[in-house]
């Protein structure tokens, strides 16, 4: 039986970057959001004629990801439990508790929904070398990752300027925030009631 490794894209995550089997290579930025209803007309028109001129200016692709994610309130929980062990006074304890007790009810069937928001740049090796593709078989060797990592970062960081100016703030995944945005994605129903696996050292790079 084939294992889930082999369907997936990524041979590698390294130094914040993801390296994909055919060798190329990816780096995401985490965007916040904004109300865009609750903006005045005015406000409204700068930020669509700032994105506007932002997809102007690329000269590369990106892709854009909207995550919707049942809110996991688990390590809340377990904030609020060690406060109230760690209360002396018996009334606030008692509050304390009554406070976890009433959050754990309100999300009890309901499907409390959180969103992050994703920006996907891509950068090959083939932009380098000015050659059409590169194969698998051809290893992303240690001179050429660190080429396009530096192309990569200089993407990023235009792109993070750009949605800057939307009144967006974003910010580079490094590797274990990519290690456990994939881990989520492959394992929603843990990810949404309970906690992350522990990253192994050797997966840090």
């Amino acid at each position: 039986m084939p294992t889930t490794q082999e369907f997936l894209e990524i041979k590698d995550i390294r130094e914040g970057v993801l390296i994909l089997k055919n060798n190329q290579i990816r780096g995401i930025l985490l965007v916040s959001s904004i109300n865009f209803a609750l903006k005045s007309e005015e406000a409204q028109s700068s930020i669509i004629y700032a994105f506007q001129n932002l997809l102007n200016s690329l000269d590369f692709s990106c892709q854009i990801i909207i995550q919707s994610r049942n809110l996991n309130i688990t390590p809340y929980l377990d904030i609020i439990k060690g406060l109230e062990e760690k209360q002396t006074n018996e009334l606030l304890k008692t509050q304390i508790s009554s406070y976890g007790e009433f959050i754990k009810e309100l999300v009890k069937g309901e499907n409390i929904v959180t969103k992050n928001f994703y920006v996907v740049v891509p950068y090959t090796l083939a932009e380098i070398l000015g050659v059409r593709s590169i194969g698998k078989q051809n290893k992303l060797n240690e001179q050429d990752f660190e080429k396009c990592k530096t192309q990569l970062w200089q993407r990023m960081e235009f792109l993070a300027s750009g949605l800057k100016r939307c009144g967006l703030d974003a910010m580079p995944l490094i590797t274990p925030e990519l290690i456990e945005l994939f881990w989520s994605i492959y394992h929603p129903s843990e990810a949404e009631a309970g906690y992350y696996p522990e990253i192994l050292p050797e997966l840090l790079k």
